[in-house]
């Protein structure tokens, strides 16, 4: 007597079909990325650089391509810029930049930017909130055609007043930008390195990247990431400092969708 067998074999099907995509995103990331660039911005993180760097080697390991890690000093006034150096010394995919003070996150993602070396860019911050090991699954969606994923951090593992006052924030911006972003507070992104290395930079600008993107003609997709309770250090600003200068970029940005000069070329002789 048979005794329902479908469901196991619909559940082997599902695992075996999931199992073969990932092999074939695999397969194809080979061929869609040369060289990936992870760019990390740090202010006074000691703590938290030796445990990151193991984590991400343990989560690029089974990339096929290659792979660095450019790790921005932002005037840190602890012994961050010298682990920073002996994690240089020790592996030479390791790169850095050390500002001469303290100029903000924009400004470390925009020398990173700059200096990457890199045809995709991976953001993240350097605080063990966000999760390397959801990197690979991020590449995956860019492979399949996107020119930026962004991180959804549906499950915050901050303060209750913290959450609320990000989640009126992310409303408010889409609002005003008409986005429809979930969560573009997320440092967690990859990027398309022509494309984010073309959009204009100026402090604030992290908070619109997926906005800045679109204007340069990007496809942007959104996936659900993990997001950790800050075990060690402090966070670098306050929530009302945060929402006075967003809401002064976000005028901005709204300015620039508004001017925004764009156009498709149909035929042209040069070379």
């Amino acid at each position: 007597m048979l005794l329902h067998p479908a469901p196991c074999e619909k559940s082997f099907l599902c695992r075996f079909t999931s199992l073969v995509k990932c092999y074939i995103s695999l397969f194809l990331m080979q061929y869609t990325i040369s060289k990936i660039s992870l760019i990390i911005p740090v202010y006074n993180e000691e703590e938290n650089l030796q445990d990151l760097y193991g984590e991400l080697v343990r989560s690029l390991a089974g990339l096929a391509c290659d792979w660095e890690i450019l790790l921005v000093d932002d005037g840190s006034t602890d012994s961050s810029l010298a682990v920073i150096r002996g994690l240089a010394d020790a592996d030479p995919r390791v790169r850095f930049l050390s500002f001469a003070r303290n100029c903000g996150q924009s400004a470390a993602f925009a020398a990173g930017f700059r200096f990457a070396g890199g045809d995709v860019i991976v953001t993240l911050d350097a605080d063990l909130q966000n999760d390397p090991a959801d990197i690979p699954a991020m590449l995956q969606v860019y492979s399949q055609g996107a020119d930026m994923v962004i991180g959804w951090r549906a499950r915050r593992q901050d303060g209750a007043v913290k959450r609320y006052a990000s989640r009126i924030a992310n409303w408010v911006r889409n609002r005003i930008s008409r986005e429809t972003v979930r969560d573009t507070g997320c440092s967690l992104k990859v990027m398309r390195a022509q494309m984010v290395k073309a959009i204009p930079m100026f402090t604030g600008m992290h908070r619109f990247l997926p906005t800045l993107m679109k204007l340069e003609g990007a496809k942007v997709a959104e996936v659900r990431v993990n997001h950790r309770p800050r075990s060690r250090g402090v966070s670098k600003y306050g929530i009302w400092d945060r929402a006075w200068a967003s809401a002064y970029d976000l005028l901005a940005v709204r300015w620039m969708q508004k001017r925004h000069i764009g156009y498709v070329v149909s035929e042209t002789n040069m070379k």
